[in-house]
């Protein structure tokens, strides 16, 4: 899923998740590449995450950060928190998220608290469930973070007020 907005306007920060060397096998023998996987955010809500592969490392992160502008999402956040649990799925990985009470911190491991972190999400606890492939655990949690939803767009989807969803 493409998104059409601006990410020029938006702050962003890029980390390096993983830097792997791979090789792909052919007559005359190996051809070495490098696979970087690339988060970007701006801690206030937007996020997305990237691959690129090329022969030298900076090209690789170049094309990394540009698929992971390409990808950027918004999500949805009740304070310092997530709105409820939520399980990203991406390959074989899967990740759990749970909402935390404000001052607990980021709970996660790998490049789950890294994609969480340039989101801007404060208090989360997050368990890896399955896959502990750096790649895929990103991509996940991105897939969490995307089907969030606050109260307010339960409601509007469904065509009634906060307060009867609430109760």
């Amino acid at each position: 899923m493409r998104n059409i907005m601006d990410v020029s306007k938006l702050d962003l920060k890029e980390t390096i998740v993983s830097i792997r060397r791979v090789a792909k096998t052919v007559k005359g023998g190996r051809n070495m590449r490098f696979s970087v996987t690339v988060v970007v955010g701006d801690g206030d809500g937007y996020v997305g995450v990237g691959l690129g592969k090329a022969q030298e490392i900076p090209e690789a992160v170049r094309k990394a950060t540009e698929d992971a502008k390409k990808n950027i999402i918004k999500v949805a956040t009740v304070g310092t928190t997530i709105p409820h649990r939520n399980l990203g799925i991406f390959g074989a990985g899967r990740v759990l998220l749970m909402p935390a009470a404000p001052g607990t911190g980021v709970i996660a491991g790998s490049s789950v608290r890294t994609v969480l972190e340039a989101a801007g999400v404060k208090d989360i606890r997050a368990k890896s469930i399955g896959s502990n492939n750096v790649g895929n655990m990103a991509y996940a949690t991105l897939e969490g973070l995307k089907n969030l939803m606050t109260v307010e767009q339960v409601a509007k989807k469904r065509g009634k007020t906060k307060e009867e969803i609430l109760g």
